[in-house]
């Protein structure tokens, strides 16, 4: 795999993907191979942070104790500009269709992608 750019999964405010340079194929969540063809070495970029809700879901109930101080919350999965969708925290009141951009915020000790609506 080719050097990792670093993104908020260690610390940094960014965002990374993937795409296969053989069959052009994006995917988020970082991986040694295309998930589409199996080539390996697929290329990492930063995202621009943008994008489109696709899914909303208001968190009432704590999965954890370190989630407790948080609840309610709400989790995204946001359709990114660059052809990949993520899940995410997000503002309340967005809904399906609503154009976001992406900050970090501090969630249960660690920083999380969080979208607002675009302006």
């Amino acid at each position: 795999m080719s050097e990792r750019i670093a993104d908020w999964t260690s610390g940094e405010q960014a965002i990374t993907f993937q795409t296969c340079g053989a069959c052009g194929h994006v995917q988020y969540f970082r991986r040694a191979f295309c998930a589409a063809c199996g080539a390996p070495d697929p290329r990492e970029q930063r995202a621009s942070g943008k994008g489109r809700v696709y899914a909303a879901s208001l968190v009432c109930r704590a999965a954890t104790p370190e989630t407790r101080a948080h609840v309610p919350y709400n989790i995204l999965l946001v359709d990114c500009a660059e052809g990949f969708r993520m899940m995410a925290h997000g503002e309340s009141g967005l809904a399906i269709g609503d154009s976001v951009t992406a900050s970090f915020k501090p969630f249960a000790g660690k920083l999380v992608p969080f979208f607002s609506k675009e302006a």
